[in-house]
């Protein structure tokens, strides 16, 4: 069963996970936002200007429809209300006068009719147009009463001030709810304007109600005089002061004309030199010039109001055109601010996308090959190119934060892996100092071995207790050789000769303890380099002593080499455990890997893998572990072409060989001692021994004994001659004269309890060694 976790953990990394956005969005919606809300904004204020477009050119086409035949109508019902006013005083109006004057005012009603119909069938009515129109379908019984006097005059005069004030109200609502202030000014003007006039014709009307008594009721008098006060007041404080330059002169055009004059005088007259009667007033004569100055004048002001009115209609579809543009013009630029907009964003996005996409790929660059290769060189001591590393630039963007922040943590881990590296360095030379010193006791526990024998080879089982002590000593050198091929250092090599490759592997088999079980195979006749022996003769054994020792006792462990396509191989087939493929992969990368310190320190007791690999690496070779066919492990080394000579014919031996003297079974099974060579050049480096220099083996002059000669191989083959050691080679030349057969010497051969007896101490023995050292380890 897995683990649980606990669920605040587990909850907050979902909520982090939920909350990490990209950049790219971030920044797409940085642009977005501000762009969608000015979208929005122009879009709100076009529809807003479009609108007011909209109402302007309806009230246009309003005031075009209405306005005009309103004003007609105003006009005619002004005329025909003169006309009846003064018809009814007894005034002489001829009957064509009045027909003329109703059937203008039929047309005008017809018109606005019209118009006032397209307008109800809208559904835009109002209750000032409605009452037009019910003021209208009453004119004809209006006339009727006038025509036979059956109503009063102020009742059909009050019935037309009723129509006209309506028709004014109607012109005035035309425009009174537009959106746009100064239009809304101007058509006030207008329908002040209308009033004014208004005023200026009830004038008329009332003195034309007088007749040719003039006299006036007191309240008709009263009306007047309100009518010229009202007109005067409005043309001096409401029409005059807001009209334009061009409407001001020509208004003044018409207040200095003699009409006007002439209309004022009258006013001031009539004011003033009234006579007040029992029934009212009686008018003064220049009252009569009345009408003659307000007929010039009416025509005038009529085309003045119209010439107003109709300016307001072009004002207003001037105004529409201008918002119609003004929506033009916001559209397109918002249109070109949106298109400015999306280029930033995308420009901005796509620099800083790239600036972080070329921050990634030089950091993952330096991640992934960088550093891992300047920390190969530091480890393998070499130097490092400033050059190759980033360095900080000083940037002030925030991008270039970042990429100095990842140099500076760059620096202080390659600082940190330099000083690594130094301590490495340094604790390799610490422990080569360490070996060349051991190196220089164990040369001289060969030396003292060496002379030991030369002093007591005549003592055979002494001289069998030498053998196996130089044997562990040469152990005991592999052992340092070791320490300084995983601190740094080189093995010494003093060969200045090729080698053949089977001296090669008897070479190799000779460092092992336990050679008596290894099986030497050289297929083909090759040479190795002089400069490479002691290293390719190190790694064998390294191998060789590795499949002893994980292998059955009375198992063998064959080295065969050969040539193949790529140089020399050489494999080494052992009778050890099955190993799974998982161990297989892991020793071959520990083969192929310079491990630190710490991995060392955890697989002490398998340091052989890891100077293998060393020694791989140096040369160069190859070394791969993989299963053998007889379930054991097989160590396959090839040895590059480029490290193999040819090898030369040696010389035919001229000396005949002589007799030896018989020695014991166990000097003929220990392994031939080969000549130890004493420091010289190639050793000043770490004071270590060199290693022995191959030489054939020499025939001694010395006869064998026929009757001692050594036991002839087992039938088959199966095992070849292991190395040997030639008794009495090193004594000197006194004691190499052969003796005199004893009476009482007979045949020696060895009892099985006295070879079990020799295995179980050499098996002691190497128990023993393996414990010291591995207590002399650190």
């Amino acid at each position: 069963m897995s683990p649980i976790e606990p669920e605040g953990s587990r909850d907050t990394s979902k909520n982090r996970r939920r909350r990490t956005v990209r950049l790219r969005t971030l920044l797409i919606c940085l642009a977005v936002v501000p762009t969608v809300a000015m979208s929005a904004q122009a879009v709100v204020t076009a529809e807003r200007l479009r609108g007011q477009s909209e109402h302007l050119r309806a009230d246009v086409a309003a005031g075009e429809r209405i306005g005009v035949p309103v004003y007609r109508l105003m006009v005619a019902l002004q005329a025909e209300r003169s006309t009846t006013a003064a018809r009814r005083a007894g005034s002489a109006v001829s009957a064509g006068d009045v027909r003329d004057v109703r059937a203008a005012t039929d047309r005008a009603a017809a018109e606005f009719r019209t118009a006032g119909g397209d307008r109800a069938e809208s559904g835009q009515r109002d209750h000032h147009l409605v009452r037009v129109r019910e003021s209208l379908d009453d004119l004809d019984a209006q006339r009727e009463r006038a025509d036979a006097r059956s109503a009063g005059a102020d009742r059909t005069i009050g019935y037309f001030n009723g129509v006209i004030d309506e028709a004014i109200h109607v012109y005035q609502q035309e425009f009174s709810h537009t959106q746009d202030a100064e239009l809304t000014q101007e058509s006030r003007l207008v329908a002040t304007m209308f009033s004014a006039s208004e005023l200026l014709a009830r004038e008329e009307t009332i003195l034309a109600s007088a007749g040719p008594s003039r006299e006036l009721t007191a309240s008709r008098f009263a009306e007047y005089v309100n009518a010229v006060g009202a007109h005067r007041y409005l043309y001096d404080t409401s029409i005059v002061p807001y009209l334009a330059a061009e409407d001001r002169a020509s208004f003044r055009r018409i207040t200095g004309s003699g009409a006007w004059q002439a209309k004022t005088r009258i006013e001031n007259v009539v004011m003033s030199g009234h006579e007040d009667i029992a029934t009212g007033v009686r008018l003064p004569l220049e009252a009569a010039g009345w009408r003659t100055a307000h007929d010039k004048l009416a025509g005038e002001l009529a085309t003045f109001n119209a010439d107003r009115s109709r300016g307001v209609l072009e004002r207003a579809d001037a105004k529409a055109d201008e918002l119609e543009t003004e929506v033009a013009r916001l559209v397109a630029g918002s249109g070109g601010t949106l298109l400015l907009v999306a280029g930033v964003v995308v420009f901005t996005t796509r620099t800083v996308l790239r600036r972080l996409r070329a921050l990634h790929e030089r950091t993952v660059a330096v991640a992934e090959e960088t550093l891992p290769d300047v920390v190969a060189r530091l480890q393998r001591g070499q130097p490092v190119d400033a050059d190759t590393l980033p360095a900080p630039t000083g940037a002030q963007d925030e991008v270039g934060r970042i990429s100095d922040a990842f140099a500076r943590v760059v620096a202080v881990s390659v600082d940190g892996h330099r000083q690594l590296a130094d301590e490495r360095q340094g604790f390799g030379m610490f422990a080569a100092g360490i070996a060349s010193r051991t190196g220089n006791l164990v040369s001289r526990q060969l030396s003292l071995t060496e002379d030991l024998q030369d002093t007591f080879g005549h003592n055979e089982a002494l001289l069998a207790q030498l053998m196996r002590s130089d044997q562990l000593t040469v152990g005991m050198r592999r052992q340092i050789e070791n320490l300084l091929i995983l601190s740094g250092g080189e093995i010494p090599d003093p060969h200045t000769e090729p080698m053949r490759v089977a001296d090669l592997l008897r070479e190799a088999a000779a460092e092992v303890e336990d050679f008596r079980r290894i099986e030497r195979q050289a297929l083909d006749e090759i040479s190795v380099e002089p400069r490479v022996i002691s290293q390719i003769s190190h790694l064998l054994a390294e191998l060789l002593d590795n499949a002893t020792r994980f292998s059955p006792p009375r198992s063998k462990v064959v080295i065969r080499a050969e040539l193949v396509a790529d140089g020399l191989s050489v494999e080494i087939e052992d009778r050890g455990p099955r190993v799974t493929a998982a161990s297989y992969e892991e020793m071959n990368r520990r083969l192929h890997s310079a491990p630190p310190y710490a991995v060392l320190a955890r697989n002490a007791h398998r340091l052989g893998l890891f100077v293998v690999g060393h020694l791989a690496d140096q040369l160069p070779a190859t070394v791969t572990l993989r299963r053998s066919v007889y379930g054991g492990t097989s160590a396959v080394v090839v040895v590059p072409g480029e490290l193999l000579v040819p090898t030369e014919p040696e010389p035919a031996p001229e000396a005949p060989p002589a007799p030896v003297r018989a020695v014991p079974p166990q000097d003929a099974a220990a392994p031939r001692r080969l000549e130890v060579r004493k420091p010289g050049p190639a050793q000043a480096k770490t004071g270590l021994p060199s290693r022995r220099t191959h030489e054939r083996p020499r025939e001694t002059a010395l006869e064998r004994s026929p009757e001692r000669t050594p036991p002839a191989p087992r039938a088959g083959g199966s095992r070849p001659a292991l190395p040997e050691r030639v008794p009495h080679t090193h004594i000197a030349e006194q004691l190499r004269e052969p003796r005199a057969p004893e009476a009482t010497a007979g045949q020696e051969a060895a009892t099985p309890e006295e070879v079990a007896d020799a295995w179980t101490d050499y098996e002691q023995g190497t128990r023993k060694v393996e414990a010291e050292l591995r207590q002399d380890q650190p």
